[in-house]
């Protein structure tokens, strides 16, 4: 392992993190390991690549030196952004699966017990059948979550990262926030979100904005078509701000039109939502009753509304195409994991089909502490409400 001081993290954080990956793979009998997920990678070496759709692979063996298989071109990504020593690239006339089989042989690992990531969204089905054909001596078998169950606590650092995330996030939504005006388009917002984002020190998201206004509130992961806004409209922002591949997100609403009973009964349900979950977020709870909070919550409504998803899902690293990451740790009935220190979460008390036509939102982003929880952000919760005749008012849209 090269020692560095380039990269996202120190080099004893990297070094505690496949000291922990070994651990966990001596527990499941496993002499080495092959991690093809794009944010398992990042999370062992700080490699990235927009490549990633092309087979890439660290071998992480119990006892000797870490490996990467990847397409000739991205080797460079390993030489200037990882501590990783060992490369063995393919090249695009070559065959990646022949050259991973051929490395494990060459590395002794052939006649060994090796985990792959099979639920690895960039390990097709193809690709495994022909590592099952191919690998004949040794014996392969599913590790899927082997990395996650460290990537699911954060540590010190990892929360540092993402705050400088989350300043992306807030700049990127105040940035839209301000631009929602009568006459301004969807694509106007999503432009000064991503200007607000990039000015602030952020990246490339793994999901760029989602901006729907009016009737395309209601149509789920939508996003900026180019629609003009109107007077009567509701505007739906959720922004997922990134640094160095940790994201941080939150939804907010903004009105074309002073607030009604029906949106105020909105705002104040998810508001005490948040409230109420903030206050019970601890090391000890479960996932289930932390989304049994918000959903009672949301449900005792008064204007038709409903929590259609999840409450929240685990939030860090990511790569299109999504910025969460659910499939490690969602807030949602029936689970019983236990919360602790260092989790983060988006949680969503977000209101679909608010009196039938609209969709709206407030979230947040959080981090488990050792006895509660904390936001990353300071921006307010309110609904932004710009009247009609506010359009070009020097002083901008008003919370409520």
């Amino acid at each position: 392992m090269r020692r560095r001081d380039d990269m996202t993290f120190p080099p004893e954080e990297y070094e505690r993190r496949i000291d922990e990956l070994r651990q966990r793979m001596q527990q499941r009998l496993l002499d080495a390991v092959v991690i093809t997920d794009p944010e398992n990678l990042m999370y062992l070496t700080d490699y990235q690549t927009t490549g990633y759709s092309f087979f890439q692979a660290l071998v992480v063996p119990l006892e000797s030196e870490p490996f990467m298989i990847t397409r000739q071109m991205e080797e460079s990504n390993v030489i200037e952004r990882t501590w990783v020593e060992i490369t063995r690239p393919y090249p695009d006339t070559g065959d990646a699966i022949q050259q991973l089989v051929t490395t494990l042989k060459e590395f002794r690992l052939d006649t060994k017990s090796v985990g792959y990531e099979r639920n690895s969204y960039f390990f097709p089905a193809y690709q495994q059948d022909r590592i099952h054909t191919s690998f004949r001596s040794g014996h392969l078998v599913d590790c899927f979550g082997i990395v996650e169950q460290g990537r699911v606590r954060k540590s010190a650092y990892e929360i540092d990262v993402m705050r400088r995330a989350a300043r992306a996030t807030e700049a990127g939504m105040r940035a839209g926030l301000a631009a929602i005006a009568p006459g301004a388009t969807e694509n106007d917002v999503a432009a000064e979100i991503a200007r607000g984002m990039f000015t602030a020190g952020g990246e490339y998201p793994a999901v760029m904005p989602y901006v729907t206004s009016g009737p395309r509130t209601m149509i789920g992961h939508a996003t900026w078509e180019g629609r003009e806004l109107q007077s009567g409209d509701a505007v739906f922002l959720e922004v997922g701000g990134c640094y160095r591949r940790y994201h941080t997100a939150m939804m907010r609403t903004a009105l074309l039109y002073d607030m009604t009973p029906a949106m105020a009964h909105a705002q104040e349900r998810m508001k005490t939502a948040l409230r109420e979950l903030r206050a019970a977020l601890r090391p000890g709870l479960t996932v289930s009753d932390a989304d049994s909070i918000v959903r009672t919550i949301i449900s005792d409504n008064s204007v038709g509304a409903e929590l259609v998803t999840r409450a929240g899902y685990s939030i860090g690293i990511a790569f299109p195409p999504s910025w969460d990451e659910g499939y490690i740790l969602s807030l949602m009935p029936g689970g019983y994991t236990v919360l602790e220190e260092g989790m983060t979460f988006h949680v969503i008390p977000w209101m679909w089909g608010v009196e039938g036509t609209r969709t709206v939102g407030i979230s947040d982003t959080i981090r488990i502490t050792d006895s509660g929880c904390e936001s990353f952000f300071e921006l307010d919760e309110d609904f932004t409400v710009v009247g009609a005749g506010e359009a070009g008012d020097a002083l901008g849209p008003r919370a409520v």
